[in-house]
């Protein structure tokens, strides 16, 4: 017995030794594994990685909130690379009105006589702005061949309310505009862009659910469910653009028309200028501000008259108020949001369907509030009134860096509204556009339902 448990001792002993050795072993083989692995990862990073260009670099401070960090170290304006890439890089075809027949009648009416300087002016002039902005942008192509997107300029809402064309007009002259675009009808209307500056929003056109409903809409206006059975925008291929302020409180060089005035000396906690128009939250402002006059300031403009209110007095009016109130008119945007930025108040929204623009880089809870119309009352006023003046001055200095995104200045500009659409645009670009109505053949011919090729069709186009 002593014989066999000196031997079982042995091999115990053996055994154990083997197991030693097999562990060192494995640990070696593991961690040499490991280091290769490493290394080989860092060397497809290098491969594969694409390099980002210094002037789109992160700020070594940068913060995942956009409205915090929105410039370079440069002092270019930075866009997250993981929604916009990291350049602009777009060609835009835009249509000249003596090649197409029916735009001149789009800009300037039936009798040719009202002029884009004067449709510039007021609340949709960017109607006209982004027109003459991609006349001189960089990225304007003279060849449609090479277009990844077309603009079709119109000063439609300008027109109508001068009494160039009625809305039946308006109608009829943009089919007959649409059914002289070959690329129009090559790609269904996808890579086509229209401007409506208004409230009504395409609706402008009325047939614009037949012919331009997967056409690119850029607009202020998100929402017009209230007077129309189904909305014109839409979230996935339509572009919400900021309104047009007045240029003499967005000048980029010089002193502006009036300058906002330090919170202290500020005499009232918030303000609402603007006409009631029958609006239930205007209205409720209006008696509002009955109850709190030391409160909360909402003279009725007059649009005409001796107590018409000139643009100097608006503002002067507008800068009084920590707090700019801009509740739903007649559709769920208002100019007033955007105006208040200028003279530094906060934005306080009214409107509940409100679509802001740029919201892949603005966080809009830093620089703006926004509070249930259906809650309009001294409850308001208390929330506002708890806001420390700390808090208020925070969310001034961001709108201070956001608001250069609501000036209609080149995309050469460090920061422009023209800069923000035109990266918004670059994310509608497809490298291959079809339609209904289009066809194509082993050689890459696009060809239409007769087999005519693209080149060889001619106008006028069949339409929807």
């Amino acid at each position: 017995m002593g014989s066999v448990s000196r031997g079982r001792t042995l091999f115990n002993a053996a055994t154990s030794h083997q197991n030693i050795v097999c562990g060192r072993a494995h640990q070696i083989s593991a961690l040499a594994l490991v280091a290769a692995t490493f290394l080989l990862t860092r060397v497809l990073d290098r491969l594969y990685c694409i390099p980002t260009p210094p002037s789109s670099s992160l700020p070594a401070d940068f913060e995942e909130s956009p409205a915090g960090s929105l410039f370079d170290h440069s002092g270019s304006l930075y866009w997250l690379r993981r929604f916009h890439g990291t350049s602009l890089s777009l060609k835009i075809y835009v249509y000249e009105k003596r090649e197409v027949d029916g735009l001149r009648e789009l800009m300037s009416g039936r009798d040719g006589k009202i002029s884009a300087e004067s449709c510039t002016k007021g609340q949709w002039g960017m109607q006209v702005k982004v027109h003459q902005l991609l006349l001189k942008s960089k990225f304007r192509t003279l060849k449609k061949e090479e277009a990844d997107l077309f603009f079709v300029p119109s000063y439609v809402k300008c027109v109508r309310m001068n009494g160039g064309l009625n809305d039946k007009e308006i109608n009829q002259t943009y089919v007959k505009v649409l059914g002289q675009m070959p690329y129009f009808r090559l790609s269904g209307g996808r890579d086509h862009i229209f401007v409506f500056p208004s409230g009504a929003g395409a609706h402008l056109f009325r047939s614009w659910a037949t012919f331009i409903n997967r056409s690119i809409i850029l607009t202020p206006e998100g929402d017009r469910t209230d007077k129309r059975p189904i909305s014109s925008f839409n979230s996935w291929k339509d572009i919400i653009i900021p309104g047009n302020v007045d240029d003499a409180m967005t000048t980029f060089k010089g002193p502006t028309i009036v300058q906002p005035i330090p919170l202290s000396k500020r005499k009232y906690l918030a303000n609402f200028l603007g006409r009631a128009q029958g609006k239930v939250g205007r209205l409720q402002l209006l008696e509002l501000a009955k109850l709190y006059p030391d409160k909360l300031e909402c003279p009725e403009l007059q649009l005409t008259g001796p107590n018409k209110l000139g643009r100097v007095e608006y503002f002067n009016h507008l800068r009084k108020a920590k707090f700019c109130l801009s509740p739903r008119g007649e559709s769920s945007w208002t100019l007033r949001f955007y105006e208040s930025f200028f003279v530094e108040c906060v934005p306080v929204i009214l409107s509940d369907q409100v679509e802001l623009p740029f919201q892949n880089l603005i966080d809009y809870a830093l620089i703006s509030i926004k509070w249930p119309s259906t809650r309009i009352g001294p409850q308001l006023l208390d929330y506002l009134e708890s806001i420390p003046d700390a808090a208020i001055e925070r969310m001034i200095a961001r709108g201070r860096e956001v608001r250069c995104l609501w000036v209609y200045a080149s995309e050469l500009e460090p920061c422009s509204a023209m800069l923000g659409i035109l990266w918004e645009l670059q994310r509608k670009v497809r490298r291959f556009q079809q339609s209904v109505e289009t066809f194509w053949l082993h050689n890459k011919s696009i060809v239409n339902r007769d087999l005519v090729e693209f080149h060889s069709w001619r106008t006028p186009l069949p339409l929807p």
